[in-house]
């Protein structure tokens, strides 16, 4: 795991014994710290009694407490915590944060730090590939992965891969990436924001802590994206600013689990940051061939007949949905979920790529009534109806796409569990396609 001697003697209270939060625990006891610690889960309260004082925060007083480490999950717009830590004197921070602090007892190394609405997990994921496939040793980490602290420290000369959320940025106040990359800001996560302009501005604060000296990288031409960037420009203290929304770059159909024009957007945005840190064309072009892409990310999971059935799960908006509809030209749509809007505006420009769509879950009333007039609908409530009236209607050289725009929790313990159960769906349709071929074969 990664400690510091800075951490050693001081006191720290955690809040939330999740993942990130037990990652905290461990180093900073390893590393000598005085803890105070609290979950609302009982077993999460005994595992870290053997390593600090059981207390909840909001009981104990925090006067002369080095920090609070809170988890991402925690909603300090809401949680009395924030109050209370404000009252007496404690920052508030996360295990990015901590990272941070540590990073000058560190082999010598580089930090590249992703954020954005969509996309930041692959994109993540890529330039983590990218950097491994040129033997320089790597690891990823923040919001994708093992968190950063459990990690082993890297060799001289490594580089940490970051995916950071706006909650975890929130809580980071220290952390000067080598790179620094914003992807794209779209609506998203507005139950912890005032608006949608705080949300943003939580993004950009990533740039905040860059060095002069270091690299910026803005991907997005929305918005909000163009008035970081404009402004990051207009202050005048970061000198290597990369704008790579009007970069173009050939070979996209070699690159098999990169398809559609948001993973494009992803790839462009990868080169710009590894192309930063010393990685030529020839070496980043083999590693975009070979790039495996992640689970539920527009992940190609079965073929069978020549129709490919692909999981998107992780589209979780209509902003992540659209751009996955541009990826192939016949499309068979699974969609649905709990949403987040009342419409499909993001998707609208693909709607000519659609052969039909299928809707399931709570969203599926409204969705229905958006699409009827661009394209026949088909009502399913469950996924499992939606993948075997796809499979029964859809064409050799057409695809089955599940790419939700939606949240999964009216049916699904997470985006993960639906896309599983896409998969099983799409694996159990062509087992009874294969028994019944099977069958007339042996009858003939």
């Amino acid at each position: 795991m990664i400690t510091s001697p800075a951490f050693a003697g001081k006191r720290y209270a955690i809040l939330g014994l999740a993942r990130s939060g037990m990652a905290t625990l461990d180093s900073l006891h390893a590393s000598g710290a005085e803890l105070l610690a609290w979950d609302n889960r009982q077993d999460l309260r005994e595992i870290a009694a053997r390593k600090a004082t059981i207390g909840d925060p909001m009981e104990c007083d925090l006067t002369g407490y080095e920090a609070l480490v809170v988890s991402p999950g925690v909603p300090l717009n809401s949680h009395p915590i924030a109050k209370k830590a404000a009252l007496e004197g404690v920052p508030i921070i996360g295990d990015i944060e901590l990272f941070a602090q540590a990073r000058d007892q560190l082999p010598t190394h580089k930090v590249v730090g992703i954020t954005g609405t969509n996309g930041k997990s692959t994109t993540t994921a890529l330039i983590h590939h990218i950097i491994e496939s040129t033997s320089v040793p790597a690891v990823m980490g923040g919001n994708i992965g093992v968190p950063i602290l459990s990690q082993e420290p890297l060799a001289d000369g490594g580089v940490y891969v970051l995916e950071l959320s706006s909650y975890q940025i929130d809580l980071t106040f220290s952390l000067d990436c080598d790179v620094a990359m914003l992807l794209n800001i779209s609506p998203d996560h507005l139950d912890r924001y005032d608006s949608f302009h705080d949300y943003a501005a939580a993004k950009a604060r990533l740039f905040d802590m860059l060095g002069a000296d270091h690299t910026a990288i803005f991907s997005g031409d929305d918005e909000k994206s163009r008035l970081a960037l404009h402004g990051l420009r207009d202050l005048g203290r970061v000198q290597n600013i990369v704008d790579t929304s009007n970069r173009r770059v050939e070979g996209q159909a070699d690159w098999p689990s990169l398809q559609g024009p948001h993973n494009l957007q992803n790839a462009i945005a990868a080169i710009a940051a590894v192309e930063a840190l010393g990685i030529g064309e020839d070496q980043w072009r083999l590693a975009l061939a070979s790039f495996k892409g992640l689970a539920h990310r527009m992940e190609r999971v079965a073929e069978a007949h020549g129709v490919l059935f692909v999981n998107d799960s992780k589209a979780t908006n209509p902003a992540s949905t659209g751009p996955a509809l541009g990826a192939y030209p016949n499309i068979h749509w699974i969609l649905g979920g709990v949403p987040k809007s009342e419409n499909l505006e993001e998707c609208e420009p693909f709607f000519d790529n659609i052969v039909k769509a299928y809707t399931i879950g709570e969203a599926a009333p409204m969705f229905e009534k958006l699409l009827t007039d661009h394209m026949p609908v088909e009502s399913c409530e469950m996924m499992l109806t939606a993948v075997q009236r796809a499979a029964a209607n859809a064409k050799p050289g057409e695809v089955i796409l599940l790419s939700p725009a939606c949240a999964s929790f009216d049916q699904f313990r997470d985006f993960e569990a639906r896309g599983d159960c896409f998969r099983c769906a799409a694996e159990s349709v062509i087992v009874k396609d294969m028994v019944g071929t099977a069958a007339r074969d042996a009858a003939q």
